[in-house]
C-alpha cells in the first residue's frame, strides 16, 4: 500500500465506480418478515394448513365500506365484482370475501362494511410485491364502496418502502453530521475527511454484497437500514483511530512519513484489524438462531464489518501521499488550543478513577445496576402492522378492522386436526369443540359443522364453514375469553388436552408463543459461544485472561443499562415525547434485545481493545500500573469518545425513523456506545485496574508461551523523545549503528 499508492486508489476508485454503475441499476428484493421462529410446532401446522386448506394469515386484506349495507343489490353486486377481478389478478390464489362465502366474521358490526381477503402465490418478498402492485389499483373508490387495504404482505411492502425512503435521508444527514463532528476533533479538513471516505468506500462495498445475498436467502428490508448505519459508524471509526495515531506518530519520528505510517499500521493497524474480527465473531453465533431475521441481520452485519475494516486498508496509500497537508486548513485554528496527543480532561478523570477506585468503581457499578432495573419486568412479543406509524394505510385499516369485525386474528388459535375427517368422524370432533367450549377460559370454537359456546351449538355451518375441511383432516378456530396476556396458557392448555386424533396448534398466540420459546432456548448457548468467542480473541491480544474477563462484564453491565432504558421509552412509554411518536404496545420486539446485545458488545470490544493496546504499550515502556493506566486513557479518551460520538451520529437517523424497530435500535445503541464510552471506560476501567495492578497482565503458565509461540505479541513501539531527531540524520545514525 506505501511502495504504489497511487495503483492502490486508482484501483479502488475503479472498484467504487464499478459498484456505484452496479447498484444504480441494482432491484433486490428484501423481505419485510422473517420475525417468527422457523421448525416449531407452530410452523409445522402453518404449513399444513397452507398445503391442505390454503388457510394462514392473509397476505393481503381489503376493506370495503358503503353507505348503505353490504347486503344490498347495487353493494353486494359491486363487492362480488371487486371479488371476481381480483382473483383473476397474476399471482392471487384465491380470494375469500362476504359475499362469496357468507362468513359472519368477514361482515361489520355496522352491516356497512366487509372483508376481502386474499391469498397471495410466493415468498415473503414476493407477496409483498403483489400487494405493493394490487392495492393501488383495488383500493379507493369502486362503485358505491369504498376500499382500503392491510394484511402481512401489505405492512411488509410499506415497511420497505419507508425504510427506503429513511435510509436515503440518514445518509443525507448522516455523513455531514460526521463529517463536521471529525472537522471538530481534528481541526483539519483533509484529516476529516480519511475517515468519511473510508466510511463511504465502506458502505459502497457493503451494500452489493446485501443484494447478493438477498438473491441466495431472505434478507430483512430493515437489514440495510441497521447495518448501513453501523457500518458507516464503525469504518468512520477506523478511520479516526488510525489518522489519529498517524498524526501522533508523525510527530514522534520527525516528519518521517513512511516510517510514521508503518508505526500506525503497525500498532493501531493491528487493533483495528482485531477489532474487526472481534465484532464478526460477534455476530456469528446469531446464524445458529431459528429467526430468519436475526440470521439475516447477521449475514448482512458480518458482510458490512469486514467491509469497514477492509476499506481502512486504504488509508495507508492515502496517508504517505499526503504527509504533512494531513494538518493544513484549520478553520478552528484562532480560537483552538495548542494541540496535544494527551487529553487533559481524561487524564484528570482517570487519576480521580485511580486514586480511590473502589468509590468510583462502586458508584458506577450501582448507578448502572440501577438503570438495568427495568428491564427485570420486560415483556415480549413479536412485530406486526403496529411497527409501522399509525398514519400509514396498512396500520389505520388493521387497526379499525380490529375494532369494527368480529375477526380475531390476532387472537384466534387454530386446532388443526390432520388426520381427522369431519364428515366420518362428525361425532368426535363435535363432542371435542363441545368440551373445549365448555372450558371458563374459551369463549368460543368455530368449526366447519358449526359454532360452539358454553358447551353447545349456537350456529350452524355457513359456505365458509368448508374451508375447514378437507379430505382427512379439519381445523378448529379457538378464542379466547380472557385478556390477551392469558393466551399464552389457553395455547399450552390445547397442545395437552386429548383430542380425537394428533392435532397440532398455531395462531398468532401460539406463533409469538413458540418464537419466545425458541429464542429461550437458543440465547443461553448462543450467548455462551459469543463470550467464549470473544474471551479467546481478547487473549490473542493481550495474552492475558483477567483483561478479558473484565472485559466481559463491564460490557454486559454497560449493556444492561441500555436495556433498561429501552424498557422504559418503548415498552413503558415514558420520554416519550423526546424521539417522536411511535405506538407503545406494551412489550418489546423479541429479537431486539438480541440484535442490539450482539452489535453493542461489539463495539464495546471495539473501544476496549484500542484503550487496552495503548495501556498495554505504556505498561511496556516502564510505566508503573497506574501510570500506564492514566496515560492510556489520556491518550486514547479523546478519541473513544469522539469515536463514540460518530456512532451515535451514524445512528442518530434513524431516531427519527417511523419505524419502531430502527428507532429501537438508534436508540439502543446510541445509549449503549455513550455510556461505554464514558462511564465504563472513563472510569469503570481505570478504577478496576488500579485494584487489578500487575494481575491485569497474568495468565496461566502455559499460556503466555503459546501466546509468544503464536506470534501474536502487541506490537510495541517506543514513542519518539520530545527532541526527536530528523529523518535525513536517522540514516546516518543507522549506518554508525551498523558500523
Amino acid at each position: 500500500m506505501i511502495s504504489r499508492p497511487w495503483r492502490v486508489l486508482t484501483g479502488a476508485a475503479l472498484l467504487g465506480a464499478v459498484l456505484g454503475l452496479w447498484l444504480m441499476g441494482a432491484h433486490p428484493q428484501f423481505s419485510g418478515g422473517g420475525y417468527l421462529a422457523t421448525g416449531t410446532e407452530a410452523a409445522r401446522a402453518d404449513a399444513v394448513l397452507a398445503e391442505r386448506f390454503h388457510a394462514g394469515l392473509p397476505d393481503l386484506v381489503l376493506r370495503a365500506d358503503a353507505r348503505s349495507p353490504v347486503t344490498d343489490e347495487p353493494v353486494a353486486r359491486a363487492g362480488l365484482g371487486l371479488t371476481a377481478g381480483l382473483a383473476r389478478q397474476p399471482g392471487v390464489e384465491r380470494v375469500y370475501s362476504y359475499w362469496n362465502t357468507g362468513a359472519a366474521e368477514l361482515l361489520g358490526a355496522d352491516r356497512r362494511g366487509a372483508l376481502l381477503v386474499v391469498d397471495l402465490a410466493g415468498d415473503d418478498a414476493t407477496t409483498a410485491r403483489a400487494a405493493e402492485r394490487l392495492v393501488p389499483r383495488f383500493t379507493g373508490r369502486h362503485g358505491p364502496l369504498r376500499v382500503s387495504a392491510t394484511g402481512t404482505s401489505y405492512v411488509s411492502a410499506q415497511a420497505t418502502s419507508v425504510s427506503r425512503h429513511e435510509l436515503l435521508r440518514a445518509e443525507m444527514l448522516g455523513v455531514p453530521l460526521t463529517g463536521l463532528a471529525l472537522l471538530l476533533a481534528f481541526g483539519s479538513p483533509v484529516a476529516a475527511l480519511l475517515p468519511v471516505l473510508t466510511g463511504l468506500f465502506a458502505v459502497l462495498g457493503a451494500y452489493p454484497l446485501l443484494c447478493a445475498l438477498a438473491t441466495a436467502m431472505p434478507v430483512s428490508a430493515l437489514a440495510t437500514n441497521l447495518v448501513t448505519a453501523l457500518g458507516f459508524g464503525l469504518a468512520v471509526d477506523y478511520g479516526l483511530f488510525l489518522v489519529s495515531r498517524h498524526r501522533q506518530e508523525l510527530a514522534a519520528t520527525g516528519g518521517d512519513n513512511r516510517e510514521a505510517t508503518l508505526r500506525t499500521m503497525r500498532t493501531a493497524g493491528r487493533t483495528v484489524f482485531f477489532s474487526s474480527g472481534t465484532i464478526a465473531v460477534c455476530l456469528t453465533p446469531m446464524l445458529l438462531l431459528p429467526v430468519p431475521f436475526l440470521r439475516s441481520l447477521a449475514c448482512a452485519g458480518i458482510a458490512v464489518v469486514m467491509c469497514s475494516g477492509l476499506a481502512t486498508a486504504l488509508l495507508p496509500a492515502l496517508l504517505v501521499l499526503l504527509g504533512r497537508w494531513i494538518d493544513r486548513g484549520d478553520p478552528f485554528a484562532r480560537w483552538r488550543r495548542e494541540r496535544s496527543d494527551e487529553s487533559p480532561l481524561w487524564r484528570r478523570v482517570a487519576r480521580a478513577a485511580t486514586a480511590r477506585p473502589l468509590l468510583a468503581g462502586g458508584s458506577c457499578v450501582l448507578l448502572l445496576a440501577a438503570s438495568a432495573l427495568p428491564f427485570t419486568h420486560v415483556r415480549f412479543g413479536v412485530t406486526d402492522y403496529r411497527v409501522l406509524p399509525p398514519e400509514l394505510e396498512s396500520h389505520a385499516v388493521a387497526a379499525g378492522i380490529g375494532r369494527d369485525f368480529a375477526l380475531p386474528w390476532d387472537r384466534a388459535v387454530t386446532v388443526l386436526l390432520p388426520a381427522t375427517d369431519a364428515v366420518e368422524q362428525e361425532a368426535e370432533v363435535t363432542g371435542y369443540a363441545r368440551r373445549l367450549s365448555a372450558r371458563p377460559d374459551v369463549s368460543r370454537v368455530v368449526t366447519g359443522l358449526g359454532t360452539y359456546a358454553h358447551g353447545r351449538e349456537v350456529a350452524g355451518p355457513t359456505p365458509g364453514s368448508l374451508l375447514q375441511i378437507t379430505d382427512g383432516g379439519t381445523w378448529l378456530a379457538v378464542t379466547g375469553s380472557g385478556p390477551t396476556s392469558q393466551d399464552p396458557a389457553l395455547v399450552r392448555t390445547l397442545r395437552a388436552l386429548p383430542s380425537p386424533g394428533p392435532h397440532l396448534v398455531t395462531g398468532t398466540p401460539a406463533r409469538v408463543l413458540d418464537t419466545k420459546s425458541a429464542l429461550a432456548h437458543s440465547v443461553p448457548f448462543i450467548g455462551a459461544l459469543l463470550i467464549g468467542c470473544v474471551l479467546v480473541l481478547l487473549f490473542l491480544f493481550t495474552g492475558s485472561v483477567v483483561i478479558p474477563l473484565k472485559a466481559v462484564v463491564l460490557a454486559a453491565l454497560s449493556l444492561s443499562a441500555s436495556f433498561g432504558a429501552m424498557v422504559l421509552v418503548f415498552q413503558e412509554g415514558h420520554l416519550r415525547g423526546l424521539l417522536g411518536p411511535f405506538t407503545v404496545t406494551g412489550e418489546l420486539e423479541t429479537s431486539m434485545p438480541v440484535v442490539m446485545f450482539c452489535f453493542a458488545f461489539g463495539v464495546s470490544v471495539d473501544y476496549e481493545l484500542f484503550l487496552i493496546a495503548r495501556i498495554q504499550e505504556e505498561y511496556r515502556a516502564g510505566a508503573d500500573c497506574r501510570d500506564a493506566v492514566v496515560g492510556g486513557i489520556a491518550r486514547t479518551g479523546r478519541v473513544i469518545t469522539t469515536a463514540s460520538v460518530l456512532v451515535a451520529l451514524a445512528v442518530l437517523p434513524l431516531l427519527t425513523s417511523h419505524v419502531v424497530l430502527l428507532k429501537m435500535f438508534g436508540c439502543g445503541i446510541a445509549l449503549a456506545v455513550l455510556v461505554d464510552a464514558t462511564v465504563v471506560r472513563g472510569i469503570l476501567v481505570p478504577a478496576f485496574m488500579r485494584l487489578a495492578g500487575r494481575a491485569n497482565w497474568w495468565a496461566p503458565a502455559p499460556l503466555p508461551r503459546l501466546h509468544r509461540r503464536l506470534g501474536l505479541h502487541t506490537a510495541f513501539l517506543p514513542s519518539a523523545p520530545a527532541g526527536a531527531v530528523p529523518a535525513q540524520q536517522k540514516q546516518t545514525l543507522r549506518k554508525k549503528i551498523r558500523t
